[in-house]
């Protein structure tokens, strides 16, 4: 179980997430263009515009859950407008490519990590025990690492961190990182969204937080919750 008041939140851990966005950003313009990789950059579906629409009408429920984020998990932010992020693409625990949109119906706390990236080795262990916790057929962390290269580092980095009720999702070729980057809503890493079961974003925050906290599980209880 992580140790909130020993790393959250600690405005240097902040810093160094921004950093390593800097960092990270200039890798996703070289392997973007390079084409590397085993996954395939996503494509923008003739369906999303009425997807968008669909989820921008969840704005008032966008709120209404970020308002819950509060203390540990209090960067949370609402989306400004909720999207449609069903098209975002990764390999799933068993390598295959899935989509977003393979979690329909389920509440998706989506993170993207890398195994340099020094508040990622912090939270890790916060969203594994949340996903203990509170896994289930409504809801899941979803946990994607984003290195480029073979599975080695980062097989080897959940091994160190204790890491073990999370699903091993991969991207190496930061078409995840990009297309997030692209929307405005990835800086650096961590990066993490609230996703509902429509794949409607519904609130998104850069930088680490305590997961494994009351704050994020009441969070977590009122996405659950049926909206009136």
């Amino acid at each position: 179980m992580a140790d909130g008041n020993r790393f959250f939140p600690a405005p240097r851990l902040i810093l160094a997430a921004l950093v390593a966005g800097v960092l990270v950003g200039a890798v996703a313009v070289y392997v973007s263009e390079s084409g590397s990789g085993n996954n395939a950059p996503a494509q923008v579906a003739v369906g999303d515009r009425k997807d968008d629409a669909a989820c921008t009408a969840k704005a008032d429920r966008a709120k209404t859950v970020a308002a819950a984020a509060t203390g540990q998990v209090a960067a949370l932010l609402p989306a400004d407008p909720p999207q449609s992020l069903k098209s975002l693409a990764f390999n799933d625990p068993a390598g295959k490519p899935m989509t977003l949109a393979d979690h329909a119906g389920k509440t998706v706390l989506l993170n993207l990590w890398a195994t340099w990236c020094a508040p990622c080795r912090a939270e890790m262990p916060a969203l594994d025990a949340l996903q203990k916790e509170m896994g289930s057929d409504a809801f899941e962390v979803v946990a994607v690492n984003v290195d480029v290269g073979d599975d080695t580092k980062p097989k080897k980095f959940l091994e160190e961190t204790g890491v073990t009720s999370l699903g091993y999702y991969r991207d190496s070729t930061m078409a995840l990182f990009n297309d997030l980057k692209t929307r405005g809503l990835a800086l650096g890493l961590p990066v993490t969204m609230l996703i509902d079961g429509e794949g409607c974003l519904i609130a998104h925050m850069n930088g680490p937080a305590e997961w494994s906290g009351p704050d994020a599980k009441r969070l977590v209880e009122t996405a659950l919750a049926k909206s009136d």
